[in-house]
């Protein structure tokens, strides 16, 4: 493995925010997820779990519930807003205000033509779905209470809505409630303390099940209206609940970090007589659980701990498989640091504002492991707050460290730095097709700004001294409408790629200012590309952990990654459950490649041969322990290093030292507050 000078970089803390809610759709095998500062994320679980897109937050504009309608996603929180998203162009679509005060809940018929939200005033409101937006239809008959929890029986004709102490069922035409079902306080609990139904799910036979604030899950007849059975699962609260699509699995979550499976099974009298049984209980998590969705083969969970679990039941997939893996995707699968390779500079991105780091320097020389002894600290020398309610979607800052630019969806922001002097000055005329963008990159000279816009269009912009002119907008020939998520350019300025979440990679020539090809279509979609400086050829790294090399100018694969693909990749390289995220190259070595996960640092040598399938894949620590001859017999083209917790970014420098950005997982446990059980609403 190639020695590197390193700078680690420990002090970008990022903190992820909690999970507030999420759903899932079967159809599309897409989750979405609300966080806590509005930001919401798309997965795609059928391609290794990808977050494959992210809608910046926006102030108070918090999510409480979501919903998906077909391949249409809404919203409702505590501002009584209910919000449909732009999934193409990553930002609201628009917003209806429901006038019921806050809303704690939004559940669609199985039909896909109604929406229903519940709100502080005790109205269960209808919506009509229509083409392009949604039109209020009804109140059903106002309740005393909040509407806290929703769910449509999957006829569309009933509702049952959870609230304080009750459960009601309303006929969906009418508007009329059929049922009252009281909720019981629990044994030895306060007369004044009001027992909240946080979740409800309504299944096909009739069958209500609730969680409620005094710790149980409780199984009702909806039909009667009568209670069937109650399970004390917590002493504090079940916070969320979720069943399996064919309806025989429910999971419910709580504020004790755990969550707990019931199955409908037979019971010991007869093969006829069925009941709701509790099964298992998982505890990954050490903070509330405040969301939960239940796949075919999976529970997924997420709250107060900003991690979002997928914990595979293990009796719906083989084991030893990379399905019956649990994983834990705590940081975001997109850079949200910038480096100024040629400045030294490192760009932060925080979702209300941007920091500018200095890196430090050392002194002298050491052998490989040495701390050296730093002579200048790491100095941050911009803090900049964005402007207006929306938060920042990408953020980049120049190779010579001289421009900075940020965009929200619905602002672009471009300043010129004076490092010696440590000024930032905004310019003020933009070109009016710049107004917001998806992702940014500048050339590796500092003379022009590459910006992703709508249907996979970059826009392309010249800098000068102090101002900036539009020079020409690049279009690929497919018409994909959705967003550019990578985007980078090539050392020398000819070669401009980008990737898209429709799986489609484009190369446009800068001399020419057009589309030079569509490298061929992957079924997965890329998670970092990179140009190389001296041969250009393109390396793609995809979510299911392939990686292609193209060459831009022959417009076919490479040799070696007709071989790479030939021999495949080796088991423990696909096994691993985290996407590559940055490819670089080594300056000193043409034949290497540089790349990087949350979790691992590699560096493929082109020029040594590929590793076996038995081939032990050693890490580099393990291997400098072994002897000289068996470290010679292991030695293969992956180079791999794993001694890091959690890495978000690795990056070259011009004097050929490495920088690795890490966010230690103690940390972020210690920035939580204590587990607490919910006592209050927010409002």
């Amino acid at each position: 493995m190639a020695e590197f000078k390193v700078h680690r970089v420990r002090f970008f803390d990022y903190m992820p925010t909690a999970i507030r809610a999420m759903a899932f759709n079967h159809r599309t095998e897409r989750l979405a997820v609300a966080r806590a500062d509005g930001a919401l994320e798309i997965f795609n679980f059928a391609d290794n779990y990808f977050q494959e897109k992210v809608i910046p937050g926006q102030d108070g504009r918090a999510a409480e519930a979501l919903c998906w309608l077909g391949q249409r996603l809404f919203s409702a929180g505590l501002n009584g807003e209910i919000t449909e998203y732009d999934l193409e162009n990553l930002r609201p679509r628009y917003t209806v205000e429901a006038y019921g005060g806050p809303i704690w809940s939004i559940s669609s018929n199985s039909q896909g033509t109604l929406l229903a939200v519940g709100c502080e005033d005790g109205t269960v409101k209808i919506f009509e779905i229509l083409e392009d937006r949604i039109q209020f239809q009804r109140n059903l008959d106002r309740q005393k209470g909040r509407i806290i929890s929703l769910c449509w029986h999957p006829s569309g004709t009933l509702i049952a809505a959870g609230m304080m102490d009750m459960i009601k069922i309303f006929d969906a035409e009418s508007g009329r409630a059929t049922h009252r079902l009281l909720v019981e306080r629990g044994v030895g609990a306060s007369k004044s303390r009001e027992v909240v139904v946080w979740s409800i799910v309504f299944l096909s036979d009739h069958t209500i099940i609730s969680g409620d604030s005094a710790g149980k899950v409780q199984v009702w007849d909806g039909l009667t209206g009568t209670l069937v059975r109650t399970h004390l699962v917590t002493k504090w609260d079940v916070l969320a609940l979720s069943s399996s699509q064919d309806e025989s699995s429910v999971v419910a979550g709580t504020s004790e970090g755990t969550v707990v499976q019931f199955q409908f099974l037979s019971s010991n009298v007869g093969p006829q007589d069925k009941e709701w049984v509790r099964t298992r209980t998982f505890k990954n998590h050490s903070h509330d659980v405040r969301a939960l969705a239940h796949t075919d083969t999976a529970v997924v969970s997420g709250g107060m701990d900003t991690q979002l679990v997928v914990r595979p039941l293990l009796d719906k997939v083989e084991k030893n498989t990379q399905e019956s893996a649990m994983r834990k995707i705590a940081f975001p699968h997109r850079s949200l640091v910038c480096c100024a390779k040629k400045a030294g500079l490192l760009l932060f991105q925080f979702p209300d504002h941007l920091e500018l780091w200095r890196l430090g320097e050392s002194n002298g020389h050491g052998s490989p492991g040495d701390s050296l002894p730093v002579k200048r600290k790491p100095e941050k020398l911009i803090q900049l707050k964005r402007k207006g309610e929306d938060h920042i979607s990408c953020s980049a800052v120049s190779p010579c460290g001289g421009w900075l630019a940020y965009s929200t969806v619905s602002s672009f922001r471009l300043y010129r730095l004076q490092n010696n002097t440590i000024s930032v000055t905004k310019v003020s005329r933009l070109p009016k097709d710049l107004r917001s963008a998806q992702q940014l990159c500048f050339s590796s000279d500092s003379t022009k700004l590459f910006a992703s816009s709508c249907r996979s269009s970059v826009l392309v912009v010249d800098l000068n001294q102090s101002d900036c002119k539009y020079l020409h907008t690049l279009r690929p020939k497919s018409g994909s409408s959705q967003p550019v998520h990578l985007l980078c350019v090539s050392e020398d300025g000819k070669w401009l790629a980008t990737a898209n979440t429709d799986c489609l990679i484009h190369v446009f020539n800068l001399d020419k200012l057009k589309l030079h090809c569509t490298v061929p279509v992957y079924s997965s979609c890329p998670t970092a590309i990179a140009i190389h400086p001296t041969n250009s050829n393109l390396v793609v790294v995809h979510a299911d952990q392939q990686i292609f090399e193209y060459s831009l100018v022959q417009k076919e694969y490479t040799e070696w990654s007709r071989k790479l693909q030939k021999r495949g990749l080796h088991p423990l390289w696909m096994e691993r459950d985290t996407p590559i995220t940055h490819i670089a190259f080594n300056p000193k070595n043409p034949a290497h490649i540089i790349l990087h996960d949350t979790f691992m640092f590699c560096i493929i040598d082109q020029n040594l041969p590929l590793p076996e399938a038995k081939t032990p894949l050693y890490n580099q620590m393990t291997l400098r322990s072994l002897p000289e001859s068996e470290r010679i017999m292991h030695s293969h083209a992956f180079k791999i290093c794993k001694h890091f917790q959690h890495l978000l970014c690795v990056r070259l420098l011009e004097d050929h030292s490495l920088v690795v950005v890490e966010r230690p997982l103690l940390d972020i446990q210690s920035q939580l507050p204590a587990p607490v059980r919910q006592k209050k609403f927010a409002t």
